[in-house]
């Protein structure tokens, strides 16, 4: 923890380009999630507030895109070298679990990227899972810049009406319009259902 501590005072020293970096590297890496940076500056300078959103979100989604490479690139492989030693230990199965958890996530996939990249679910490993499965690039990208963008600006707007006073409650406000969005498209799904039929 001690760790993880240091690398995000050493973010907020770097002021603006410290977020970039902590945007970018926390997308595929171990290192603190960049809100309490972002936070932090927009506290600082309130008319500040949509900029430092729009570094966070530039620099999370390019930061996305290489967790995407390391998966399409890097994962594979060890999950096909763990397959076969599992296969060679009599377990057919898993490989065939794994490719239709493959199919599900390319129908569904850039939902769960979405959601993760907008609610506190650690992105990081959507992004490198999406890679993995090898879901369709375009989708991941979009979900990706809409989750980012959502979060990072509904914290800074927030930020830059509220102030103080709202600090200790932004998670809320984000699982409360997380809420409020899956309502909306589970009625949007219904309906789409009801006009086919």
């Amino acid at each position: 923890m001690e760790f993880l501590s240091n690398i995000g005072q050493y973010f907020s020293s770097l002021g603006d380009f410290g977020l970039f970096l902590n945007s970018f590297i926390e997308s595929f890496f171990l290192v603190p999630p960049p809100d309490f940076l972002l936070i932090m500056l927009n506290l600082k300078n309130p008319n500040s507030a949509i900029y430092l959103a729009t570094i966070c979100t530039i620099a999370s989604a390019i930061g996305g895109i290489v967790g995407y490479i390391i998966g399409r690139w890097g994962g594979r492989p060890a999950f096909d070298w763990i397959f076969s030693l599992l296969a060679k230990k009599g377990n057919n199965k898993a490989k065939e679990y794994f490719y239709r958890v493959e199919t599900l996530y390319n129908k569904f996939g850039a939902w769960a990227v979405f959601f993760a990249a907008f609610t506190p679910i650690p992105y990081k490993v959507f992004t490198i899972a999406s890679g993995i499965l090898k879901m369709n690039f375009i989708p991941f990208l979009i979900a990706s810049i809409l989750g980012r963008g959502m979060r990072f600006y509904i914290v800074s707007i927030v930020l830059m009406i509220f102030g103080e006073k709202i600090k200790s409650n932004l998670e809320l406000v984000i699982l409360l319009v997380t809420f409020i969005i899956v309502v909306f498209f589970v009625i949007l799904y219904k309906k789409r259902k009801n006009i086919v039929k």
